[in-house]
C-alpha cells in the first residue's frame, strides 16, 4: 500500500479537509516540500482498554444453559 503525498502549498490550503480524509480512512498523508517529505500525518488510535475490547464481535448459536448429551470422561 502506498501513502497518500500532498504538496505543502495544497496542503495549506486544504489542510481541514485533508485531516479529516486521513481520520476517515485511517491510513497516513505525507506532506512534501520541493519533492522532498517534510511530516507525515497519521491518524490517532483509539484508546481502548483491553477489558471489553472484543465487545459486541461473539455470537451465541443455540441454548448455551442446558446440559449437554454427551458423556465426559472426566464426568465418570
Amino acid at each position: 500500500m502506498k501513502t497518500a503525498t500532498v504538496p505543502a502549498g495544497e496542503f495549506k490550503a486544504k489542510c481541514l479537509k485533508l485531516l479529516e480524509e486521513v481520520s476517515e480512512k485511517r491510513e497516513p498523508l505525507v506532506v512534501t516540500k520541493r519533492g522532498k517529505p517534510l511530516v507525515k500525518i497519521v491518524p490517532i488510535r483509539e484508546n481502548k482498554t483491553l477489558f471489553g475490547a472484543m465487545k459486541g464481535s461473539g455470537v451465541i448459536l443455540g441454548d448455551i444453559i442446558s446440559p449437554l448429551d454427551v458423556e465426559w470422561d472426566a464426568m465418570k
